[in-house]
Order: structure tokens, then C-alpha cells, then sequence
């Protein structure tokens, strides 16, 4: 009987060690294999002697090297705890004008570090009358937009610049921005050339917020709010309207722009598909109305016959609150071939016709509405999608450089006048960010201001053709 007893408890001693291992590796990996006190952490990163902030929390390591830097092609310095290796290879120049991401390994343990690195701009901040612009560094551009009757012939532009840099004509002086303006920045005796252009919004145009609530103050997704707030901030002609008065008639001869940014359900509301609704705001168009359908509100374009039957998007999809997720990538577009497009412009990008909307890192649920080209629908391609659809395919992701893969921004009809509608629909178009599943809210997302920008270009863009 001792015997059987003796065996029984090595059995337990030996589960119980098991568990024990098992417990340990859990405590030894978070989020996958992540260990903030693991022995496979990054000491110290460099880039051309510029130290990089570590987070050993995240694993976020972000450099910011001086104004003129290189960053396509350096050999970083890294520095690990001891027995610790790395599959970045450091002995071969490394392009680190997107976040590069590689792993720590020590025995059993490993570490996933993102390396961010920004080049300084030349010009820290450029405002006028305390409204600051937006500077593209890549197009070498100044963008901003002043309210509504401002006299763009007397102003001065109050300018922050990085140490080392000047700039002609200097911070203070009276300039008259009736026309593009040209700033020569210099630094080491190099110089480029700037362009500033200052616009104000169009004069007397009336813009409505389309919604299913009965008043604004009663809209209650999150993003349609913090659109909402935007948009009534930024256009001193806005107004709200809810689809209920306008199938109960509501006049809209005054209204320039309708924007329908539809983000709390996949499907469409029911009220969207009311006759009395679809004629009022097909006879709007017709009378020269113009429409911005953002989010989901992209698949209004077949209910109002925009494109031919069934051509609207096909690939509709999205998380709901409590779901969701964050991606430490960064989403964004690419609209190559259409760099010169007027929504586009001011937009600070990555690369030529490229532009980030969603930063790497905060929380998203991907509401998405767009046209998935290649296998389904029959287009083939972005030329087959324009001759089905009457569209002319403004912006696909990121990585579609021929915009054959996805239609993400569209504008109808395509032809060379009237173009008045434009629809933006992919998911990282995204104007709040939620709290993550742990109740933690997002960080901020960086480039909302291109959101913001390439609405209010939108909007614009519509009341002008």
C-alpha cells in the first residue's frame, strides 16, 4: 500500500511540476512571447550617433534625427543584454523611412521591437492669425484654410523653424496670399523652395450633415459625432438634416453639399431606402446638389442610382463595439496618378501620391465599403471598374501603386464636368478611436488632420464643380 501511495504522489509531483513550467511560461510571455524583464531586451539603438527613445513596455522605439538626414539606406547601432541576438541584420544599410520591426531572442525568450524614425521638418510650425497650417515636406507644400472673409492680402505668417534653418520671406512680414506664395529654406548652405497657398472656404456655401437621428444633438455613434463636430466647426454655412425631413419634404434648393457619413451598421438604415427619400434626393442631384458619402453610406450609390444596378460596393465589413482591434501598422492610401486631384492637396505624405490616415497603434474597427476589384464583380482591373461603374477610381490601399486592386475613394459621374459625387469608403478612414477590449483608450491618431483635410478638400471640391 505505501508503495501505491509513493507512486500516486510522484505522479502528482511530477503534474503539478508541469504545471508549474506551464505557469511560469505564461507569466515569462505576454502578448505572444513579449516580456518587459526578459533578458531580451534592446539597451540602446542608434541611428548615425542619434539615440532612440526605448519603451521596453510596448517595444516602440522612436528616433528623431535632424533636419537633411538620410534615413534610406544607414547601419544602426544596437546594443543588447548579454547572451541576446537579433535578426536584423546590421551589417547591410537599412531603410528605415517606414517603422522597421525585428526580434530580440535570448534562449527561450524574444521581444519585437518597431523602430519609427522621423527626419525633423525645416519648418516647426507655420500660422497665420493662430490657425496653423498643414506642411508636406514631401511635395514641399504649405496648406491652410483661413474663415470665411478673411483679406488674404495683408497677412503674416508666424513661423517656428528647426535650429540651423532660415527662411525668405522671414516670420512676421506682411504678405499678401492672394497667390501661391514661395519660401526658400536654407540650411548648410543648401536652399529648397516652399509653396504656400491659403485659401478660404467658399463664399456663401451652404453644407448639410446628413443623419438618421432626429437632431444632431441626438446622433449617437462615435465617429458620426466626432465628425459632426468637425464639420459644424469648420464651415460656417452648416447644417443638420435628418432623413425624416427629407421624406417629409424638407427644401434642400439651398444646399450646396449633402455629407452622409454612415458609421454605426453595416447594412443601411431602412429610412435610406424610402421612395419619398430616394426621389427628393435624386431630384437634388439632378438640380445640381452635390453628395459626399463616406464609411458605409458609399453603398447609397446604387439605392440612388449613381452607378448601374448592383455595382455598388462589394465588400462590406467592419467590427462593432465591444470587438475590435489595433494593428501597430499604419493605414493609408495611395492615389498615385492622381497627386493633382484638389482633394488631395495639402495632404502630408509618406511618399509621392501616398498618404497615411490611420496611426500604427490606436484601436480601430475597420468599417469598411469599398469595391474589391481583381477577382470579384467582373472588373478585372481599375479600367474595367470605370467602364462598369461610370466612376472614375481615385485612391486604393496603400500598396496598390496601379489603383487595380481596390476602389477606396471614387468620384461620379467620370466625365470631364459635373462630377458631383465623391465617395470615401475604406476602413481607415476612421475619425475616433475607441477604448481597446481592456477598456484602455486609444492613443491619438496622429494623422487625423489628413481626414480632416481631405473631407474639407472634398466638400470644396463639390461646391465647386
Amino acid at each position: 500500500m505505501k508503495k501505491h501511495i509513493n507512486k500516486y504522489w510522484t505522479k502528482v509531483s511530477v503534474i503539478l511540476s508541469l504545471l508549474f513550467m506551464i505557469t511560469a511560461c505564461e507569466n515569462s510571455f505576454e502578448s505572444g512571447g513579449f516580456d518587459v524583464n526578459s533578458p531580451s531586451n534592446v539597451t540602446s539603438f542608434k541611428i548615425n550617433g542619434v539615440a532612440g527613445e526605448i519603451d521596453q513596455k510596448t517595444g516602440k522605439i522612436n528616433v528623431t534625427m535632424p533636419y537633411g538626414s538620410d534615413i534610406t539606406a544607414v547601419k544602426p547601432e544596437i546594443v543588447l543584454q548579454a547572451g541576446a541576438t537579433s535578426n536584423l541584420d546590421i551589417t547591410v544599410p537599412v531603410n528605415f523611412t517606414n517603422p522597421v520591426t525585428f526580434r530580440v531572442v535570448n534562449g527561450n525568450l524574444f521581444k519585437d521591437y518597431t523602430v519609427t524614425t522621423v527626419v525633423l521638418s525645416p519648418i516647426k510650425s507655420f500660422k497665420i492669425n493662430g490657425v496653423a497650417a498643414t506642411i508636406n515636406d514631401m511635395s514641399k507644400t504649405i496648406t491652410m484654410t483661413l474663415p470665411e472673409g478673411t483679406n488674404l492680402k495683408t497677412l503674416q505668417p508666424v513661423i517656428e523653424l528647426t535650429n540651423g534653418v532660415s527662411i525668405s520671406p522671414a516670420s512676421g512680414v506682411t504678405i499678401d496670399f492672394s497667390n501661391p506664395v514661395t519660401f526658400v529654406v536654407t540650411s548648410n548652405g543648401k536652399s529648397v523652395n516652399y509653396t504656400a497657398k491659403v485659401g478660404v472656404p467658399v463664399t456663401g456655401l451652404v453644407v448639410a450633415f446628413l443623419g438618421t437621428a432626429a437632431t444632431r444633438a441626438e446622433i449617437t455613434n462615435m465617429d458620426e459625432v466626432t465628425a459632426a463636430n468637425w464639420f459644424f466647426s469648420t464651415f460656417s454655412g452648416a447644417k443638420y438634416i435628418s432623413f425624416d425631413s427629407v421624406q417629409n419634404g424638407a427644401d434642400l434648393n439651398d444646399v450646396d453639399v449633402i455629407w452622409w457619413h454612415f458609421d454605426s451598421a453595416a447594412t443601411l438604415p431602412a429610412i435610406a431606402y424610402k421612395p419619398a427619400v430616394i426621389t427628393s434626393l435624386k431630384n437634388f442631384r439632378t438640380n445640381g446638389g452635390n453628395l459626399l458619402l463616406t464609411s458605409f453610406a458609399s453603398q447609397y450609390v446604387d439605392a440612388l442610382g449613381i452607378v448601374p444596378s448592383g455595382k455598388g460596393p462589394n465588400n462590406v465589413f467592419g467590427d462593432f463595439p465591444p470587438n475590435g482591434f489595433v494593428d501597430a501598422n499604419s493605414w493609408g492610401m495611395s492615389f498615385k496618378g492622381h497627386e493633382n486631384h484638389p482633394i488631395f492637396e495639402g495632404l502630408t505624405t509618406y511618399e509621392t501620391g501616398k498618404a497615411n490616415l490611420l496611426q500604427g497603434g490606436t484601436f480601430r474597427l475597420n468599417h469598411t465599403g469599398w469595391w474589391f476589384v481583381p477577382e470579384w464583380g467582373g472588373y478585372v482591373n481599375g479600367e474595367g471598374w470605370r467602364n462598369q461603374t461610370g466612376g472614375t477610381n481615385l485612391a486604393s490601399e496603400a500598396w496598390d501603386n496601379n489603383l487595380d486592386g481596390r476602389v477606396t475613394i471614387a468620384e461620379f459621374p467620370n466625365s470631364a464636368t459635373n462630377k458631383n459625387v465623391v465617395v470615401i469608403s475604406m476602413g481607415a478612414y476612421d475619425w475616433y478611436n475607441e477604448t481597446n477590449s481592456s477598456g484602455v483608450p486609444s492613443q491619438a491618431n496622429e494623422f487625423i488632420n489628413n481626414i480632416k483635410l481631405l473631407t474639407q478638400n472634398s466638400i470644396n471640391y463639390l461646391a465647386k464643380n
